[in-house]
């Protein structure tokens, strides 16, 4: 709490909760064989497993660039993830196999727009990243009374999309707001993605930001603005593989977990200018969205 008289005091890297989850996993290489491992960074795991930067010798002789998840389970820290690790590397290949698949069906995907009955499970994800990670500056925890104002605010005038596992866990959300209020600024957008830890780099954010483009070229949006704090090269990355182009960089322009962080600036045109540009469709139609939204649904 600051003191009278004087502004927010600086979150010191002692203000950041510890990141105790650990993850055990089963990969699918390219011949059919799975593979048991641990990490404590799911995605930067199989980014390494499937680029050979770091990767096990197995992976890389067993083709490394096919290798895919077939599994994961949330432990509570690396003591426990080694233990299962071990227990997994003993099952038979049919108990592995089975493991496998009822994973794939619990972990099937459905894309769909959010209402803001969705706002405790959106917020509950969007306070692990205030508490864990410089991907928002902002500093205390939201509410899910604040979420479900925000959900409804963003559903006025663009989408607010969330996927969901066919058991019923968030896996993440996509939503835009407007750049700016002047109304000169009417056809820009600022885009938010969030997918939850144990998700990442498994294809959820993509699918849920290709889906909130589509929807907002239709729209007629001009262009989507994304900010991404630096250091940050993954996101930059996706940002980058998905067309956006990256024209500026704020230096030093925040202050988080003990360190300052650099904020990048990155656009996206939805729609070439013209003149003068059409007023923006608030509201598309169902069968439109339903449409789009069908591209985004694991089968």
């Amino acid at each position: 709490m600051s003191a009278e008289g004087f502004g927010p005091a600086a979150s010191l890297a002692a203000d950041r909760l510890p990141h105790t989850p650990a993850w055990v996993y089963l990969l699918r290489c390219a011949d059919g064989s799975l593979y048991a491992g641990w990490t404590n960074d799911l995605a930067r795991r199989l980014r390494a497993h499937r680029t050979g930067a770091g990767g096990a010798r197995y992976t890389k002789s067993h083709g490394k660039s096919a290798v895919r998840l077939a599994y994961a389970e949330v432990c509570a820290d690396k003591s426990a993830a080694l233990k299962r690790e071990a227990a997994l590397k003993k099952l038979s290949k049919s108990d592995k196999e089975a493991l496998a698949a009822d994973w794939a069906a619990r972990s099937r995907l459905t894309v769909r727009m959010a209402t803001p009955d969705d706002a405790a499970d959106v917020v509950a994800l969007y306070n692990w990243y205030v508490t864990h990670g410089t991907q928002t500056f902002q500093y205390e925890l939201s509410t899910e009374a604040e979420y479900r104002q925000n959900i409804a605010e963003v559903l006025e005038k663009a989408p607010f999309l969330v996927a969901y596992t066919a058991d019923g866990r968030l896996a993440g959300y996509a939503c835009a707001h407007p750049w700016h209020t002047r109304r000169a600024f009417a056809w820009d957008v600022e885009t938010t993605v969030y997918c939850a830890p144990d998700v990442l780099g498994q294809g959820t954010g993509r699918r849920l930001y290709t889906a909130l483009l589509e929807l907002l070229r239709r729209q007629g949006y001009h262009n989507a603005f994304a900010l991404i704090t630096r250091p940050n090269p993954q996101s930059d990355a996706f940002h980058k593989a998905l067309g956006f182009t990256r024209y500026g960089v704020e230096k030093n322009s925040g202050y988080k977990f003990g360190r300052w962080l650099d904020l990048g600036y990155w656009a996206y045109e939805l729609n070439p200018p013209a003149d003068p540009p059409a007023p923006v469709r608030l509201q598309l139609d169902e069968a439109e969205i339903e449409l789009v939204l069908q591209d985004c649904t694991v089968v």
